[in-house]
C-alpha cells in the first residue's frame, strides 16, 4: 500500500530555442507545472502538467490547471492509500474534465509505483522496446525557404518522420515544396482542427491525398467526428485523430463512425498514463496504428512519452524528439537524446529522467508544498 505524504507543485518557465507557430497561436516559451509525489518512506515520482498557456489546443491553461491542482487534486491525492496508480486515477476522476491537470498526478504516481517496485516505467506499463522511433513536429514558418531549412536540419539529425503544421492558405504549397525537396522522407500534416466542414475545405484537404503523406491529423474541430468520417471516405491518406479523443469512449465512438485510421495518443490530453494505456489497448484490438504526440514537454513529461511509446501498438514514429530540439537546457539532470532517429528507453527503475532540483529553483515562477500533517509551506 502506498500513501502520499507530501506533494509539491512547481510552475516552471523555459524559453524555446525556435519560435513555434500553429494554426491558432505562436509561442516562444513554455510554462508547465511539475508535480512531485513523495510517499512515507521518502520515495518520489515526478509528473508534468503540460497544458498550453492559452486556451487554444484545449480549454485548459496553466492558470486553470494550477487552480484545479491546488483546490481539488491535491486534497484527493494527499494522504490517500492505493496499491496501483489506476486506483488513484479513479479517485481523481471525480474531477470532471481537466485532463491535463490530472495527467501530471497520474504520471507521477506511475513513476513512483514503478520506482518502488524496482522496474523501469516502460516495463510497468507493458512496454518491451529498448528504443523508440522519434519523429519531429515543425511549426508554420514565415516562408517556404525557412520551412525547408528546418526540415533539412531535422532530416540531417536522423528523425524518422517530419510533421508539418498546416492551416488554410498554408497547406498544399508547403507540402508540395517539402515533397519536392525531400521525396523519401516520411511526412504528415497536422491542422489542429482549424478547417471547416465545407466543400471548399474538403477539396483542399483532398488535394493533399496525392503526396504520399503518412496521415492528415485533426483537420476538423474536436467534436466534428462526422466531418472526419466523411473526409476519410474520400481519401486514401489516413485521417489521424488527436483532439477528438480525450478518453477511451471517444475512441470507441470514432472507430464506430470510421472517423479515422490512425490515433495520436497524448498522455496529457487523455488524463495520464492510465487512460493512455487503455486507448492503446483498444486501438491495437481494432488494428489501428498509434503514435505518441507531444506538447513540447520538458524532460519529465517526455520521459512518460518515451515509456508509453515502448508499448507494442506504437508502430509509427512518436513525437519524442530530443530536448535540444526545443530547449537550450532541459529541466532534467540529463537531457533526452535522440540518436539516429531513436531515443533509448531507460532501464533503471522509475521514469529514468528526473528534474535537476537546483536548476528547477532558478526557473520556477511559483511553488507550493502540501504535507499530510502540515500546513502549506
Amino acid at each position: 500500500m502506498t500513501r502520499i505524504d507530501r506533494i509539491e507543485l512547481h510552475r516552471v518557465r523555459l524559453p524555446l530555442v525556435h519560435r513555434f507557430q500553429t494554426s491558432s497561436h505562436a509561442k516562444t516559451e513554455l510554462e508547465h507545472i511539475l508535480v512531485r509525489l513523495t510517499d512515507g518512506e521518502g520515495a518520489e515520482g515526478w509528473g508534468e502538467i503540460a497544458s498550453p498557456s492559452g486556451p487554444f489546443y484545449s480549454a485548459e491553461t496553466v492558470e486553470t490547471c494550477w487552480s484545479v491542482a491546488v483546490d481539488h487534486l491535491v486534497p484527493i491525492v494527499l494522504g490517500a492509500d492505493w496499491e496501483h496508480p489506476g486506483e488513484l486515477a479513479r479517485a481523481m476522476a471525480r474531477v470532471r474534465g481537466n485532463r491535463f491537470a490530472r495527467a501530471g498526478f497520474d504520471t507521477a504516481a506511475w513513476a513512483l509505483w514503478s520506482l518502488r517496485r524496482g522496474v523501469p516505467l516502460a516495463r510497468a506499463l507493458g512496454g518491451g522496446r529498448d528504443t523508440v522511433e522519434a519523429g519531429v513536429s515543425l511549426g508554420i514558418e514565415p516562408g517556404i525557404d525557412a520551412l525547408l531549412e528546418q526540415v533539412g536540419l531535422r532530416v540531417a539529425e536522423g528523425y524518422r518522420r517530419v510533421k508539418l503544421k498546416i492551416a488554410p492558405g498554408w497547406d498544399v504549397e508547403p507540402v508540395r515544396a517539402v515533397r519536392a525537396a525531400f521525396p523519401g522522407v516520411p511526412v504528415h500534416v497536422d491542422a489542429n482542427g482549424v478547417y471547416e466542414d465545407t466543400e471548399e475545405h474538403h477539396a483542399v484537404l483532398r488535394e493533399l491525398d496525392g503526396w504520399g503523406l503518412l496521415m492528415v491529423e485533426q483537420p476538423f474541430a474536436p467534436s466534428a467526428l462526422l466531418a472526419h468520417a466523411r473526409l476519410q471516405r474520400t481519401m486514401e491518406t489516413p485521417v489521424c485523430l488527436d483532439e477528438s479523443v480525450e478518453d477511451p469512449e471517444d475512441l470507441n465512438t470514432a472507430l464506430a463512425l470510421g472517423a479515422g485510421r490512425v490515433l495520436n495518443i497524448k498522455v496529457s490530453r487523455m488524463g495520464g498514463l492510465t487512460q493512455a494505456v487503455r486507448a492503446h489497448d483498444i486501438a491495437r484490438d481494432h488494428g489501428v496504428p498509434v503514435w505518441c504526440g507531444g506538447m513540447h514537454e520538458f524532460g519529465v513529461g517526455r520521459a512518460a512519452n518515451v515509456a508509453l511509446s515502448s508499448l507494442p501498438g506504437f508502430t509509427l514514429p512518436s513525437d519524442v524528439s530530443g530536448s535540444d530540439k526545443y530547449y537550450a537546457r532541459d529541466i532534467t539532470t540529463e537531457p533526452v537524446v535522440c540518436t539516429g532517429g531513436t531515443v533509448r528507453v531507460p532501464t533503471r527503475p522509475g521514469a529514468g529522467w528526473v528534474p535537476d532540483t537546483g536548476f528547477l529553483r532558478t526557473v520556477a515562477t511559483r511553488s507550493l508544498v502540501r504535507e499530510a500533517s502540515a500546513a502549506a509551506v
